[in-house]
């Protein structure tokens, strides 16, 4: 795709949005909350709507210098806001705007991908669908301008794929009488490889992960399946429901049929609620996972404290309520909704234990996923254990934390 090409196909998909609802207005609240909404902003005393993935984000290869000139770009933005106290609510796709601003990185990663040979040309293209997937964070339903990310991403991706030196496939599985995409990631196709099932959280594209592939997971030789979340990306057709595994569950039971992985020896990796939903399948589907890894999974004490959930930031309720398909929001009703996607509430960390050895792990203090999470995970799995990461830096837990998960999958796959 020649630079023009891009440059078109970035203004002719943003040119109809220039006034395009800006992000954080879009979730609809009954008229009752709006004196918590308010109250909740004055006291975090906060000052970006979107919650800041720097350490993630710097971990699935964004430059920080980068980053940081991009979120200074945003912050020294003229141009009005719907929320002033909120830096990155700047209406309008022109300077300053979220979305403007991250793809106009992109860009530049796509153009140097333009002047490379090979791996160092996919390398930036995979950049480039990661600036663009951000440009879209967090992925609300009836954002246009994240849609509009969206699909550039999803291109820049799938540019890169013919680029680098690894094998990408694209795999689709008849769900529900539509098709799942999921992306199949391997070293090689002479014969069937181990293969781990990797999901994100609710604002986070299957895309993303790629990092965890080339820097983790390919030199043990090992594939890597990414699915997205129910209710994002790929999987956006179906609203996330408290059977979060329902999705996961079909693309494993459709392993058997792919002939360049061992469906013996499948492993899954889970971030944020993409550990709730895996951890959930290693329930539904024992004999078919040999291995499971929750990183900062929420999965019973969050989901069950209507208060806790109530503290938590507007972005984060906006993404709930937009994974769940609420048209207009009652708080109230949602922090109490929410307790169904809790895994003790369900019965599964009540009684019977898995076969599949669980490792749950988060970082210290981390309000979404307590250690208690993460021990009530352990006691119910064989051989399961419970880690907090303690780091005196935070992107050395990040380090530390995929260290220990590849370990443990290598482990439990190679036996």
């Amino acid at each position: 795709m020649s630079e023009n090409d891009n440059k078109n196909l970035s203004e002719t998909l943003f040119v109809k949005h220039k006034q395009a609802k800006e992000t954080s207005e879009l979730t609809r609240y009954m008229p009752t909350n709006h004196v918590l909404l308010d109250e909740m902003r004055e006291k975090t005393n906060v000052s970006w709507y979107r919650n800041l993935h720097r350490l993630q984000w710097t971990w699935q290869g964004i430059d920080p210098i980068e980053m940081e000139e991009v979120l200074a770009r945003i912050a020294g933005s003229s141009h009005s806001r719907t929320h002033e106290q909120w830096l990155d609510t700047v209406m309008g796709y022109h300077g300053g705007n979220w979305t403007y601003e991250w793809t106009k990185l992109g860009m530049e990663h796509q153009k140097r991908a333009q002047d490379m040979q090979g791996e160092s040309s996919a390398d930036e293209l995979f950049n480039a669908s990661l600036c663009f997937s951000i440009a879209g964070y967090p992925h609300l339903k009836n954002d246009n301008l994240a849609l509009q990310a969206q699909t550039l991403a999803s291109k820049a991706y799938h540019e890169a794929s013919k680029k680098t030196r690894f094998i990408i496939k694209r795999i689709e599985v008849p769900y529900k009488g539509k098709k799942i995409v999921a992306h199949l990631h391997l070293t090689s196709t002479e014969k069937p490889q181990p293969v781990v099932m990797v999901s994100a959280g609710l604002d986070t594209l299957q895309g993303d992960m790629w990092r965890l592939f080339r820097d983790y997971l390919s030199k043990k030789n090992i594939a890597m399946l990414t699915v997205d979340m129910p209710s994002i990306g790929h999987s956006s057709h179906w609203s996330l429901t408290e059977d979060t595994s329902s999705i996961h569950q079909a693309v494993l039971n459709e392993l058997p049929l792919i002939p360049w992985v061992d469906h013996y020896r499948v492993g899954l990796i889970g971030f944020r609620f993409g550990g709730n939903a895996l951890v959930r399948l290693s329930f539904m589907e024992q004999t078919k996972i040999k291995a499971c890894v929750a990183m900062g999974a929420p999965i019973h004490d969050i989901l069950s404290s209507p208060d806790k959930l109530k503290k938590m930031s507007k972005m984060y309720l906006d993404l709930l309520a937009s994974r769940i398909g609420k048209e207009v929001v009652d708080i109230n009703s949602l922090a109490a909704q929410m307790r169904a996607w809790s895994l003790k509430t369900q019965g599964i960390l009540t009684s019977r234990k898995t076969r599949v050895p669980i490792l749950a792990m988060s970082l210290e203090g981390d309000p979404v996923s307590p250690l208690s999470d993460n021990q009530l995970v352990a006691l119910f799995s064989d051989y399961g254990k419970a880690k907090k990461i303690s780091s005196k830096t935070i992107t050395q837990g990040y380090e530390q934390s995929l260290d220990l998960a590849i370990k443990w999958l290598e482990d439990e796959l190679m036996r």
